[in-house]
């Protein structure tokens, strides 16, 4: 008896039933031998031929390739494809980013007057960026629960296509909820601090 294994498919629904049968029992065109070595595998192969032709020197061995390189070989396309979508993933967060700044940006700018009025009836700059801050925040709140919670129900479809990663991986959503957060508190913080600068007299009378 000897434990489930992945046999060809990487993402596996169901675990076949398999039997190991002697090779006299069932012999094969071709056969490969795997060897557990503790010294760099690449560094092996001239000695790992002559040991097999020394048992028979008619024996063909070709592909002589370490456990990595045939990984690699047979999953190049999922590589292909998991880079690609992490390359759309990065792409996607890009312009989530800067299109949260832009709104922050924007929002925030058209609140020149308000902001010129506080600073005229002696608003600080702490309150200023308090009040700037506080607001900005309770909609990056809201709309990361909407965001997150809607991440989760739609990544459960993946689940299947997934192998030993969860589609709920908390360092994804840590690094997302980190850089959404960096672009608002910039989005908040940078167009204040521009407000801040203008006359309190030239804001007022902004059109």
């Amino acid at each position: 008896m000897v434990p489930n294994i992945v046999q060809n498919d990487i993402s596996p629904r169901e675990i076949d039933a398999l039997i190991y049968l002697p090779y006299r029992q069932k012999p094969a065109p071709d056969m490969a031998i795997v060897a557990r070595t503790r010294v760099p595998p690449g560094s092996l192969g001239t000695a790992l031929r002559h040991e097999i032709q020394q048992i028979d020197p008619d024996l063909p061995v070709y592909n002589l390739w370490t456990l990595a390189e045939r990984l690699e070989r047979n999953y190049w396309f999922q590589r292909i494809i998991g880079i690609l979508f992490l390359i759309f993933g990065g792409v996607a967060l890009l312009l989530a980013s800067i299109g949260l700044y832009a709104a922050m940006a924007h929002s925030v700018s058209q609140r020149t007057q308000e902001i010129g009025i506080r600073m005229a009836v002696g608003a600080t700059d702490h309150r200023i960026h308090r009040l700037v801050f506080g607001q900005g925040l309770r909609q990056l709140a809201i709309g990361l629960v909407i965001g997150i919670a809607g991440a989760f129900a739609v990544t459960r479809v993946l689940t299947s296509a997934l192998v030993e990663v969860s589609p709920s991986d908390p360092a994804t959503y840590g690094i997302a909820t980190m850089v959404l957060s960096a672009a608002a508190a910039f989005g908040c913080l940078i167009p204040a601090r521009r407000a801040m600068r203008v006359n309190p007299i030239v804001a007022l009378y902004r059109d």
